[in-house]
């Protein structure tokens, strides 16, 4: 039952249901007053008083105001009008109104419309320069003279982003927004994620794409801007025909704009938004409240990280090896050799001697095809994806006991628990905005953070408690935490009952994880260990995140299991708020698994090997498929080697400088009979290929990704694609017909449709039921409904129980003396991997134009190492040179190279074939090198415009009070009373 109550409003009995804001109410009920500063991902800011209404007789804000029973509300008299003017009369003091000249008037200016809606002519408080220039960098402009102090861009970069970055100095004669202690936007801790120009309800914060692109009279040069605004002013005889012709002028800007819903190309978070495109232009990336995994929220690469859709290095024709240089082709050439050398090595050696490797950047749709093309026609389970890389253990973990690969819940649960720990995940550079909401948690609403990790990252910086385990430990460190907390009587008795099977077994096979054993292990303090139980224990929900810092070790499936087993003990499942999420990488790694790029399984994780399934994909594809499994990456560079493997087609993974021990790698490909890469740019694999096809990225074709929680997005063509590139699911589809396939598919919805029949997991999924900003988190019922939370009544497995997996820790691999530092690897937050898209972004590169080492302190001052020495690592499967940084970030022996290079500094050249014992998934975490200083003095790799240099200021909001206090603010209500006469 739902609880209303009565109130009034302008004479007339409401009710409402919900004790939220007044203008919650009037919003919801299109009676909503003026207002500017709040925005609904943001809340009451409470800074331009325009939404002022009456409650109970008295002026108030109705944006903070809580609407209660018996309330009295006047929301349209003349006094209240009044009021309502004054606050938009200061914003105009603070805001120059050009419209048609306006880069802004595309529609969504608050400040026009609220003139407009308010039927403003003229203004009394004059326009007034706040003597202060417009500042700029490569991704945003600030205009102060434009900025009304609203805040929204403050409130979103210290509670949203909670990058702590802008605020408002209201101390000056003239406040206006700053940057750290009023520094310039590069000298500043700027991230550049966007949030301040997408929250601007003006031109004040702006991005500069759109800087005369966007109306027909815009663009202009500074010395004609100027003339042109004052004209405007002068020919318009007050506000509303300036209004009406600049919403003329408005209305013609959306002939040539197009804004085109699509889903972001780089992380697994998922984030949606429009793109503004004119032409091939891309003008800029809008986020939308309704984005169901980001809000309004970006991050660097996904708000101004697409320069490389239009790079003049884009393939645009297929390349042809000769000799050892490429030649341009054309695609009947290409698909003609293609065809006679698949056929050829079929009749020959069989359909195991080809192989097939999918891509985590493709669509759903392209990596069923890709696999449908390596079973159900050619003949071979030798099918595999970049999860072998990296999430495989995480999904072998979950497998073992809970009976999905997926995380537990959405990124709103982890933004709900009472604790979240971290464990072997950068996660506010590897997935920011799943990481805001982690900040916001923490800083707002009392969420503990716990992380576990070898580097002082941002997140690590901001915990309640950070950990160092020794490298690869942390199975050792979680069964002991599991441990005491049975031994202390704080595990769920009556979860573990009702749910969960094999509690004994497992219960026994701890009682070697002493804390005794596990600090000796680990490295870290009893008291650690036990602070880190008791948080559990106190804590209503918890959730763990982790990623490669786990994965990526000889034992990382049995670590992810740990996590899963802790969270099994103390009742961690099956609740809002808690459970396990293993964060993915790419933005579609958790999609290419889902349809089947995996050598034993169809999509939906149906096994190959399963007689009823498998007749199920024969029938529907009316073909043979092999019952046995094929080859992972892993297994397919050893196949090579030994002469079994003679054919790889490759679409969309740099294979040859992400796969590990590299110098292997390639000397792998340069065995291979024939070798086909499709690809947007010509990758460092490209080099060993025969044929490289131009494919098109996401922009430029429909289609759906699955983000890191589960959740099926669409997305729109944007642009038509460049050159003679195709996206590649026509490739595909080109050369499976060429195979003898009899493939009709004209659209990718029709390729969906067909994956959906076949997959119980997501047999409701259909482009309908993703329309527009519309998801779906499997399992998809075929009636569509979805399954945000994972396990809510029962665990796929048998009984409906999850089952408790006892495991035994790895040993990291051991490395000679001489080879003395441990070098951990991992993701930048400007550049994406090996950077092959980000680099293509003159403004990213310029904040970090190469790769570079982080050394510690100590380490620096017995070696001699400052920022610039160029030093040479070399373990014993191969070397790198690289730039130094000196920075605590990183501790004692311990080295940090991130991997946003493909030249000599590139970290695969170090790592060895060792792997996961249990899914081949290689240990990149397992890496020790010795150190040779080639050059002691040089350049700093890292400018320092890096905002890793900045010194954010933290505050909570934009501290109203502050401008309140000030002797120039009155209130707007108290001058209506005072005008009036009222007391």
């Amino acid at each position: 039952m739902k609880n209303f109550f009565e109130f009034e409003l302008n004479g007339s009995k409401q009710q409402s249901v919900a004790n939220g804001s007044i203008l919650d109410y009037l919003k919801d009920t299109g009676a909503e007053p003026p207002n500017l500063c709040y925005h609904p991902d943001l809340g009451a800011l409470e800074t331009c008083d325009t939404c002022i209404v009456k409650v109970n007789g008295e002026y108030v804000r109705s944006c903070s105001t809580e609407l209660k029973k018996g309330d009295v509300v006047e929301t349209i008299g003349d006094d209240v009008h009044e009021a309502q003017l004054i606050a938009m009369d200061r914003i105009l003091g603070n805001h120059e109104l050009y419209c048609t000249v306006c880069d802004f008037n595309n529609g969504n200016c608050e400040i026009h419309n609220t003139v407009k809606d308010l039927r403003i002519s003229h203004q009394e408080t004059p326009h007034e320069s706040k003597d202060a220039g417009v500042m700029r960098n490569a991704f945003y402009r600030y205009d102060p003279d434009q900025c009304i102090l609203c805040g929204r861009c403050v409130e979103a970069c210290q509670d949203l982003q909670v990058n702590e970055t802008l605020l408002i100095d209201w101390t000056l004669k003239k406040p206006r927004v700053i940057w750290d202690n009023d520094t310039t936007i590069d000298d500043s801790s700027c991230v550049n994620c966007g949030h301040c120009s997408t929250v601007c309800p003006c031109n004040a914060m702006m991005e500069v794409g759109m800087e005369g692109e966007a109306g027909f009279l815009t663009g202009m040069a500074p010395e004609s801007f100027r003339p042109m605004v004052n004209i405007t002013k002068n020919v318009e005889t007050g506000y509303e025909s300036l209004m009406t012709l600049s919403d003329v002028e408005a209305q013609m800007r959306e002939e040539r704009i197009d804004k085109t819903k699509t889903v972001c190309t780089y992380c697994g978070v998922g984030c949606s938004f429009d793109v503004w495109t004119k032409g091939r232009e891309i003008l800029k990336i809008e986020p939308r409240s309704e984005a169901p995994a980001n809000g309004v929220s970006t991050c660097i690469k996904g708000k101004f990280g697409w320069d490389f859709v239009n790079s003049e290095e884009r393939l645009k024709k297929p390349l042809i090896r000769e000799g050892d240089a490429f030649r341009e082709a054309e695609w009947e050439e290409a698909l003609d050799l293609i065809e006679s050398k698949f056929k050829a090595t079929l009749k020959d050696k069989g359909p195991d001697a080809l192989a097939f490797i999918s891509s985590s950047k493709c669509t759903n749709e392209e990596s069923y095809l890709m696999q449908k093309l390596g079973r159900g026609v050619i003949g071979t389970n030798n099918i595999d994806n970049c999860s072998r890389y990296c999430q495989s253990p995480a999904t072998m973990g979950l497998w073992r006991t809970v009976g999905y690969g997926g995380d537990s819940g959405s990124i709103t649960d982890i933004a709900q628990a009472e604790l979240v720990i971290s464990i072997g995940s950068n996660t506010a550079e590897s997935h920011p905005v799943l990481a805001t909401r982690v900040k916001r948690a923490q800083k707002l609403h009392g969420q503990k953070v716990i992380v576990a990790d070898l580097r002082e990252h941002e997140l690590a910086s901001r915990a309640d408690l950070f950990v160092r385990p020794a490298p690869g430990s942390d199975l050792v460190w979680l069964s002991a935490v599991t441990k005491y907390i049975i031994d202390k009587g704080w595990h769920d008795t009556s979860f573990l009952r009702d749910h969960v099977n094999d509690v004994d077994a497992y219960f026994a096979s701890l009682d070697k994880y002493t804390l005794d054993y596990a600090s000796t292990v680990t490295g870290m303090t009893k008291e650690e260990l036990v602070s880190i139980a008791t948080s559990i224990h106190e804590a209503k929900t918890t959730s763990i995140l982790w990623a490669m810092g786990i994965t990526q070790h000889g034992g990382g499936s049995d670590t992810s299991t740990a996590i899963s087993n802790l969270l099994l003990v103390t009742g961690n499942y099956m609740k809002p708020g808690a459970g396990s999420y293993p964060l993915r990488g790419h933005n579609n790694v958790q999609g290419a698994s889902d349809f089947g790029s995996m050598p034993d399984r169809f999509p939906g994780y149906q096994f190959v090997s399963d007689d009823e399934v498998r007749a199920k994909f024969e029938k529907s594809w009316n073909t043979q498929i092999p019952t046995k499994a094929g080859l992972n990456n892993h297994e397919m560079v050893e196949a090579i080697h030994e002469g079994d493997l003679e054919v790889l087609y490759l679409k969309g993974e740099d294979m040859g400088i992400v796969d590990s021990n590299l110098n292997h790698v390639h000397s792998a490909y340069e065995k291979l009979k024939f070798f086909v890469v499709q690809d947007i740019f010509f990758s460092k694999t490209c080099e060993y290929a025969d044929v490289v096809l131009p494919a098109s990225p996401s922009l430029e074709k429909d289609g759906t990704f699955v983000n890191t929680e589960r959740r099926f997005q669409r997305l729109y063509k944007v642009i038509d694609p460049l050159g003679d590139s195709k996206p590649d699911w026509q490739i595909i589809k080109e050369i499976a017909n060429r195979m003898g396939a009899d493939w009709n598919y004209d659209h990718p919805s029709e390729i969906m449709d067909e994956a959906a029949s076949l997959t119980p997991l997501f047999a409701g999924v259909s482009y309908d039921r993703l329309e527009g900003y519309d998801s779906l988190q499997w399992p998809v019922a075929e009636d569509g409904t979805d399954t945000p939370l994972l396990f809510e009544k029962e665990f796929p497995l048998p009984g409906g129980k999850a089952r408790l997996w006892p495991v035994e820790w790895t040993k990291p691999l051991e490395f000679e003396s001489q080879y003395d530092l441990h070098v951990n690897n991992g993701r930048l937050l400007e550049h994406f991997h090996e950077g092959n898209l980000t680099y293509k972004s003159e403004g990213i590169t310029a904040k970090t134009p190469e790769v570079f080492l982080e050394v510690s302190p100590d380490l620096a001052k017995e070696r001699k190492i400052e920022d610039g020495t160029k030093v040479r690592l070399t373990s014993p499967y191969g070397s790198v040179k690289v730039s130094c940084i000196v920075t605590d970030r990183v501790f004692g022996n311990q080295l940090y190279l991130p991997m946003n290079t493909s030249g000599e500094g590139a970290i695969n050249y170090l790592t060895s074939s060792h792997s996961d014992k249990d899914t081949d998934t290689p240990a990149y975490k397992e890496i020790s090198v010795k150190m040779e200083v080639l050059e002691p003095k040089g350049k700093s790799p890292l400018p320092k415009t890096n905002h890793r240099y900045g010194n954010p200021q933290p505050q909570i909001g934009v501290r109203v009070e502050e401008k309140w206090a000030r002797e120039d603010y009155v209130f707007p209500g108290d001058l209506v009373k005072e005008r009036r006469g009222n007391s």
